[in-house]
């Protein structure tokens, strides 16, 4: 093997042009492989950063399994759930939000989570610095804090007698008991918490009770099945203490469901996963038939190469080599080639695994979702490598070893052109090119068009000239009586800046994850077994729905009036009231919401507020100065006449002349902020694409190779023809019907394919069908005109022949 590794190095460095081709052919498909597995690893394979043994941890949930449900847990649902049940080791709880570091200076906006005192040692993690918490720490009173690393870094440039210091979270002193490990950043993929706090601290933090109120579901929940247990043993147990739970409390349970449900991490709806482990399979799909696009392109770059080397594979034949060791010269040849190609892959992964952060719009969220190039994706990278290197290696070695001694070593040039141009195999690489460029181009219009198609429809609202700004009144000592006049005075003060056409508030900004729900109680309506009345609840201020241009189609706006000591009122959406309501009249209808009962004064037409690929969903719709959630962010939606940008600084200043101290964060456009609600149409349209086009591109490249290499072994036959009459246009037909039967016979195989295969893209396609006729028809127009374009180069060289040159040259 080592002879032959040797040999194998010189042979390609005497062809340093195939050699480079080559490689860098196998270097695209393989890259294309090892960034979308980079992403895998990331998050799929390894959900919680810093955590082993991930693959025995479940996500409990409440009702039946939803890709956006809330959090689904009181405190002491959780606590009864984790103090009663046999079928697990440990159940931890979390609840994870922004925290202001308040103190010196302007508070600075962190990301945080309020979790179980086990909730560190459940996951294995210990501190870099210090401890985690202890049992006791969970009851209110702890004041204690861990830190992530970057915080330690970032905040307290890595003081080493860190523990024991204090710091201020929302003006409330904590006592730092430790660092986290740098990978660990918290259980929600994505997302990074740079603070952990008891669950008892809730009060101070978020100035609530949530842990003292069994109807309150605030909690996400984690769970590790006791060995000896079955996933089915333990949701089925689970199931059976939340029916007793309920049965005992019906009145903090009234319209939420008593179902249990689990996930694995690689799949749980909180955090990025819920997205990619629908998207990541599909493009590494779509990578790999890239990789067997660019397999059979090397594979006829080996079978053209391989007629030049007839005589000496012949001869080594005669003096007595078996076939078998020349099979496996040839073989560790195509293996230095995939080796080679998989390196180059590593190289560029490093750049392209960087590239995920890169499609993310500006968002409130502490998103991290670059890729790492580890010890999994080298791993992948090399099996990948190697079994590349059997696809495309082992039918052009066999072809090659089979040869008839004698004859080779008697024949001319002539007639081993004439054994090339016959060869049905590379022919049937050609159409195999094409027939994989089609269904990854087929795949890439799909994608596209739904996100044209995604960012082109009516979200309900108009974003155009809309300027978005969020602050957060708590942690600089608002509450309750203060914080409707300081909404009040922004709203007066930004009205009067120049350009400005109209303001609202509301605790959320439109398509940017931030859209909170509550359990409501709807008058008339009796909810079916087990399903849920958790509906998306959002806080807006006067003048919102002509802000955002979203028609009321009954009733009336809120106003000035709708106040506190007002009556409360409320407006809900079409969708509401043909769930809820239909055929009923809407006005006048009570809904209650957390003790609170809301008259109906108004409904709003239909809109969007999750993803723009998502139907439209009920909303209640109550007033900013009536409900108060010390929890809520406000973001400013401001309408102006020009562009929203230039209008940034002057709000900001403004909203600093009432606080000074007062941060102003997330300020965007909502044309920016709203593109995430179709980041993931994005991801997969922008690398479909980009496959798409490499495709075409490899199959442009391998049917001109193929028909350059056999147009030049004709020369003597195309030179007898002119001799004998035949005319430009002749030759030029006959070059470009070769290279067109081939490609018409890899589109009819490709089409074919392509019906087949794009049935698994429907769930991730909008307004397109899985075999939309439009797209199919301009994909195989478009690779026809490609491929005719490819065979006219050799095909017009061939016309420039001189018969006399052509018979000469034999």
């Amino acid at each position: 093997m080592i002879r032959d590794a040797r040999y194998a190095l010189r042979m390609l460095a005497r062809a340093p042009g195939f050699t480079l081709i080559a490689v860098l052919t196998l270097a695209l498909g393989i890259a294309a492989n090892s960034t979308i597995f980079s992403w895998i690893s990331s998050t799929l394979l390894n959900p919680i950063p810093g955590v082993s043994r991930t693959s025995d941890l479940v996500t409990v949930m409440r009702g039946e399994r939803s890709d956006h449900p809330s959090p689904p847990f009181s405190y002491l649902d959780y606590r009864d759930l984790r103090e009663h049940n046999r079928s697990f080791a440990e159940l931890l709880a979390y609840h994870d939000d922004f925290m202001s570091l308040t103190g010196a200076g302007k508070p600075e906006r962190v990301y945080g989570a309020l979790m179980s005192s086990n909730y560190f040692d459940m996951l294995g993690v210990h501190a870099i610095r210090g401890r985690t918490f202890l049992s006791g720490e969970e009851n209110p009173g702890a004041a204690v804090a861990v830190i992530s690393y970057a915080l330690w870094q970032a905040h307290f440039g890595r003081d080493p007698a860190i523990v024991g210091r204090t710091m201020q979270i929302d003006r409330h002193p904590y006592t730092i008991v430790g660092v986290a490990p740098p990978e660990f950043q918290g259980c929600k993929t994505g997302i990074r918490a740079d603070i952990w706090i008891p669950l008892g601290m809730d009060r101070l933090v978020w100035g609530s009770n949530r842990p003292a109120d069994r109807g309150t579901f605030w909690l996400n929940v984690l769970g590790r099945v006791r060995p000896g247990f079955t996933d089915a043993q333990a949701q089925a147990e689970l199931k059976l203490l939340m029916q007793q739970i309920v049965e005992h409390t019906p009145d903090a349970h009234r319209g939420s469901p008593n179902q249990i449900s689990f996930d694995p991490l690689w799949r749980t709806p909180f955090g990025a996963n819920v997205y990619f482990y629908k998207t990541l399979p599909l493009l590494l799909g779509l990578a790999l038939v890239l990789l067997l696009l660019a397999c059979a392109n090397v594979a006829n770059l080996l079978l053209v190469r391989s007629v030049a080397r007839r005589r000496e594979l012949a001869i080594r034949l005669a003096v007595g080599a078996a076939r078998v060791q020349l099979v496996r010269q040839l073989l560790v040849e195509s293996l230095m080639l995939g080796l080679a190609g998989g390196a180059v892959a590593i190289v560029i992964t490093f750049w392209t695994s960087r590239s995920l952060a890169g499609l993310v719009p500006p968002n409130v969220l502490p998103l991290t979702l670059n890729a790492r190039v580890d010890h999994r994706v080298l791993l992948a990278t090399a099996v990948v490598s190697i079994l590349a290197a059997l696809i495309f290696g082992t039918l052009p070695a066999i072809r090659s070893s089979s040869l008839p001694v004698q004859t080779v070593l008697k024949e001319e040039a002539g007639s081993v052109s004439m054994a090339f141009h016959k060869s049905r195999l590379s022919s049937g690489l050609v159409v195999a090119q094409v027939a994989l460029s089609l269904v990854l181009l087929v795949c890439a219009g799909l994608f596209t068009r739904s996100l044209e198609n995604a960012q082109h429809s009516d979200p309900g609202f108009d974003p155009e000239h809309v300027l978005v700004a969020s602050y957060e009144l708590s942690p600089a000592g608002y509450n309750r009586q203060t914080y409707v006049a300081f909404d009040r005075e922004v709203i007066a003060k930004l009205s009067t800046l120049p350009g400005v056409q109209s303001v609202t508030l509301a605790d959320f900004s439109p398509l940017s994850f931030t859209i909170h729900s509550d359990y409501l109680g709807i008058e008339g309506y009796v909810p079916q077994a087990h399903e849920s009345m958790e509906i998306s609840r959002a806080i807006v201020g006067p003048n919102y729905f002509q802000v955002m241009r979203t028609s009321l189609i009954s009733g009336r706006d809120f106003s000035e009036g709708d106040g506190p000591g007002a009556q409360l009122v409320a407006i809900v959406n079409q969708a509401f009231v043909d769930r809820y309501w239909s055929g009923q009249k809407a006005v006048g209808k009570r809904v209650n919401d957390d003790g609170d009962s809301f008259t109906v004064v108004g409904v709003a037409q239909n809109a969007k507020y999750r993803l723009l690929t998502y139907p439209p969903e009920p909303v209640i719709y109550v007033p900013l100065y009536q409900v108060y959630r010390s929890t809520q962010d406000t973001v400013i939606h401001l309408r102006v006449f020009g562009d929203p940008q230039a209008v940034a600084f002057s709000a900001e200043r403004a909203v600093h002349e009432l606080n000074v101290d007062l941060p102003l964060f997330n300020v965007n456009p909502m044309k920016v902020t709203m593109q995430f609600g179709v980041v993931f149409q994005r991801i997969s349209a922008v690398f479909a694409g980009s496959y798409g086009l490499l495709a075409m591109l490899l199959a442009a490249v391998g049917i001109y190779g193929v028909v350059a290499y056999t147009t030049r072994q004709r020369t003597r036959e195309i030179g007898i023809r002119m001799a004998l009459g035949a005319e430009k246009r002749d030759i030029l037909r006959l070059v470009l019907g070769q290279g067109l039967r081939l490609a018409l016979a890899g589109l009819a195989i490709g089409l074919a394919l392509s019906f087949g295969l794009t049935r698994f893209l429907k769930s991730a396609l909008y307004g397109v069908g899985a075999s939309d006729a439009l797209t199919f028809a301009a994909v195989a127009l478009g690779l026809t005109l490609v491929t005719l374009a490819a065979c006219y180069i050799p095909a017009r060289r061939a016309t420039q022949v001189e018969p006399t040159t052509a018979l000469r040259c034999e």
